[in-house]
């Protein structure tokens, strides 16, 4: 991932959850957000195919939409998914999973689906029951206003918002023309409790590829490791975390594994950089990039301990280019180093050379948005970059209003 990203692969004519061929989406307001904003959205997978994978959070307090779409999720077939924002359905019991339950089954009904295919997303306030009297008419609601054009994309992305202030929605290619190419669609939300663990936030992925189930697991995975696996906003790891990836097999074609893998990496790395870039309150947002380092694993490490340290966040974000911080978070870590070898840069001035003072700490500057600080473990050739942000006196205050 880097900065301010750019797409390695090509975008489709359209962008987000209906860029494929094979899927409908809507988003409606149902007055779960007191904003009256979108809230309620469905995706539904038009077929002829109906492959799908998922990781989820690794939080062992699971929101019940999470414990239930892992069910769904075990023949390997979704073909629909609810989400709603205004509400997180996270420790509620077992009204709470029931209320899950209910959804599936009531959009199921709608759609003239299974409820054993129908997986749910909820994000929003831990700790609250979802108004069904409202969820379900808003559930009613999307169905009838399905669509596949790019207005339904963007209503769905509006409406899996919380504290977001812009919704995230990607798209890609894969394959020449001629040849038989598939596309990729997406939409992301997440501005807070971002932190590395399979995934972060809610994030649906859409093909119109034709996919064995093997190879959509094989190829989330290997895209969410290398994505939301190294956003961390806030060092915060949510109840509600989910990542779906649902394959239409509308375009008649198998993709080369390896492409559409690479493609899919590409299109999350951008999701991935959008949530950073509109983390809570945030003023700046910061590349941490761990080099020759002797494993990519250590590298990893080194780059995840400097992005969880406050101390880090509040010096970027008073403009202070203090790499003591940074050098003590790579102490901390178990990785391959010499401490007066390490090398430490930050917006491309050596602040720090072979573990003592380098260049001069004024010669950089932080007025900018982005921010790279760059660590030389003199260990080896591997390399990892985490994306985070700084902390500012804004975060507070944005993060009060949902707590995943």
């Amino acid at each position: 991932m880097s900065l301010a990203y750019t797409p390695t692969r090509p975008s489709a004519s359209g962008t987000g959850v209906t860029a494929p061929a094979g899927f409908a989406a809507a988003g409606v307001p149902a007055g779960l957000k007191s904003t009256g904003k979108n809230d309620v959205v469905v995706v539904q997978n038009l077929g002829p195919q109906f492959t799908a994978a998922g990781v989820f959070t690794s939080n062992r307090v699971a929101a019940a939409p999470v414990h239930w779409s892992k069910q769904v999720l075990a023949d390997g077939r979704i073909d629909a998914v609810v989400l709603n924002s205004g509400g997180a359905n996270a420790c509620t019991g077992a009204e709470g999973f029931a209320n899950t339950h209910r959804t599936a089954e009531y959009a199921a009904q709608l759609l003239s689906v299974s409820a054993g295919d129908v997986a749910v997303a909820s994000t929003g306030l831990i700790g609250m029951q979802l108004p069904m009297d409202k969820l379900l008419p808003g559930v009613q609601a999307a169905a009838s206003a399905l669509a596949t054009d790019q207005n339904a994309a963007d209503q769905a992305a509006a409406g899996i918002m919380t504290t977001d202030t812009v919704p995230k929605l990607v798209s890609r290619i894969v394959g020449a023309p001629g040849s038989g190419q598939v596309v990729i669609g997406g939409m992301a939300k997440g501005a807070g409790m971002l932190a590395p663990a399979l995934a972060t936030m809610l994030v649906v992925l859409t093909t119109d590829a034709q996919l064995t189930v093997e190879q959509a697991d094989a190829a989330l995975r290997a895209a969410t490791a290398m994505s939301f696996d190294r956003a961390d906003s806030d060092g915060c790891m949510s109840t509600n975390d989910t990542v779906l990836l649902l394959a239409s097999g509308a375009s008649g074609t198998t993709p080369d594994l390896a492409d559409f893998t690479a493609a899919l990496t590409d299109a999350c790395c951008e999701l991935a950089a959008k949530l950073i870039e509109d983390a809570e309150g945030a003023d700046h947002t910061i590349a941490i990039r761990t080099f020759n380092a002797a494993t990519e694993a250590d590298a990893l490490e080194v780059s995840k301990a400097v992005s969880r340290s406050n101390l880090v966040k509040t010096a970027v974000f008073g403009k202070d280019p203090n790499w003591g911080r940074v050098l003590s978070e790579v102490g901390t870590t178990k990785a391959a180093f010499e401490p007066d070898e390490l090398n430490v840069s930050i917006n491309g001035v050596m602040v720090c050379k072979n573990g003592g003072v380098g260049e001069d700490r004024n010669l950089v500057s932080l007025e900018e948005r982005n921010v790279r600080i760059e660590i030389d473990l003199n260990a080896g050739t591997e390399e990892a970059t985490v994306l985070t942000n700084d902390l500012t006196h804004d975060y507070v205050h944005e993060n009060s209003a949902y707590s995943s």
